[in-house]
This record gives C-alpha cells, structure tokens and sequence, in this order.
C-alpha cells in the first residue's frame, strides 16, 4: 500500500501556485460594439409630466453694461484729466443700471446686484470729478 499525500488542491484561486498564463482555450471578450453613426453624448433624460426640461438662465446685460461702464468711469473720475469720460461713462451707468433694475423688478433677469453696482459706480464717477471742478475754481478764485 503505498501512503501518498495529496497535493495542494486545484481550484480557481491557489495561493501556493504561481501566476500563469492564461490556458490554451481562452478567448478574451470581444471589444464593445458601439452604433454605426459614432460616438457622441448621451440621450438627454426623459422629461415627466408636469417638467419642462432645463429653465432658461437669465440674463442682464444691462446690469453687467453698468457695472463695467461704472467701474471704468469711476477710475477715469478719479484721474482728473480724464473728467470728461468719466461722465460720459457715468451718465450711460445710470442708464443701463436703471434699465436692468427694471428687468429684474418684472423678474426678466437675475443679477440686480450688478445693475445696482453699475448704478452706484455712475453715480460716484460723475461726483468725484464735480468734485475735482469745484475745488478747482475754489482755488482759481482764491488766487485772483
């Protein structure tokens, strides 16, 4: 009678065995099948009773006109010798500023911080040059 001792067992996973490669009849998965027309995005999700898909952003542009308007006519008010563009730019900051405080009251645009900003920054630009004139006669009249 011959005692044998059974070797590690055979199984899908033996940590005892080495990594090999592997056997002779396997066959790697077909690559995916993609459609004839090409890649491209994904369907858009489906819309349900009561949906109307994605709301629309709402737009200022005359809010967004006065702010710019107002901060470039502020910094030309601050440098005196452009006095002259800073009211130009102040006076069209008050008036994109009042057009789209207005669009947001009826509710047609959502960034009324930026139309009151506009506004103030016009408002402040024509000043500081008044300002400026006003001083400067002050001391014209006093040396004369």
């Amino acid at each position: 009678m011959s005692t044998s001792t059974p070797g590690p067992q055979q199984g899908p996973y033996d940590p005892n065995q080495p990594y090999s490669a592997p056997q002779q009849g396997y066959q790697p998965p077909p690559p995916p099948q993609y459609p004839a027309g090409g890649g491209g995005y994904p369907a858009a999700p489906p819309v349900y009773p009561g949906q109307t898909g994605m709301p629309m952003q709402q737009s200022n542009g005359m809010g967004t006109a006065a702010l710019v308007c107002g901060i470039v006519g502020l910094v030309c008010g601050i440098t005196y010798f452009l006095w002259v563009f800073a009211v130009i730019l102040g006076i069209l900051a008050i008036i994109f500023g009042a057009i789209g405080k207005g669009k947001v009251s009826r509710g047609e645009a959502a960034n009324g911080g930026s139309a009151t900003a506009g506004l103030v920054c016009g408002i402040i630009g024509m000043v500081i040059p008044a300002i400026y004139l006003a001083a400067l006669d002050a001391a014209i009249d006093s040396v004369f």
